[in-house]
């Protein structure tokens, strides 16, 4: 029985998630209908909850909002304040969600960890902008021509579209506050010229 609830209390999750994510994008039932070939009558009833989701309904939704299935499924209900964390690990360093917003600036704990053997930086590019505070550790930050060294309690403040590169400054465990948005919503921090350092973690 507590699982049958707990089964109605995640699908009455889905249709106030479905709209708060349709709204942020800005886009209209009418829009959404013709993208996804799913009538505006049934998306309607969908975001309502008169209409139980399913994966031939859902599948589209996600790749139209860019989001993983289970975030449409497994979020929180609406006015649950919780952030339920997921561990992400990529270029060898682990990422821990702190919003779930979608769309706008993404807010993540970073970890890089320690490594006997420093890393070569190997810069990339993207889209957007990166603002990031150090924890703990000591950061070491190329970015373009520039190479930074961080301790603890310095943030930075870059455009992505210059080739950057995060690692360990001098081999040790960083834990720093990263976060992620579009080109023009900024944080305004700007970080003075440190030492550089030779020795990093690859990213």
């Amino acid at each position: 029985m507590g699982g049958e609830l707990e089964d109605e209390e995640v699908l009455g999750a889905v249709g106030p998630r479905l709209r708060a994510l349709r709204r942020d994008r800005g886009i209209t039932l009418a829009d959404l209908a013709a993208t996804t070939g799913v009538s505006e009558s049934t998306l309607s009833r969908l975001e309502s909850g008169l209409r139980r989701p399913s994966l031939e309904l859902l599948l589209p939704l996600a790749r139209i909002y860019d989001v993983p299935l289970d975030d449409l499924v497994g979020a929180p209900r609406t006015g649950d304040p919780r952030i339920h964390l997921k561990p992400i690990t990529r270029f060898g360093m682990t990422f821990v969600p702190l919003s779930r917003r979608p769309g706008g600036v993404h807010a993540f704990k970073m970890i890089i960890p320690a490594r006997p053997e420093p890393l070569e930086p190997s810069p990339q590019t993207h889209e957007g902008f990166e603002w990031l505070y150090v924890l703990s550790g000591r950061l070491r930050l190329v970015t373009g021509v520039r190479d930074l060294t961080l301790p603890p309690g310095e943030a930075a403040e870059f455009d992505t579209y210059l080739p950057h590169w995060l690692g360990s400054a001098d081999g040790g465990a960083v834990e720093l506050l990263v976060l992620f948005g579009l080109q023009g919503v900024r944080a305004h921090i700007r970080t003075g010229p440190v030492r550089p350092s030779r020795a990093g973690n690859q990213r």
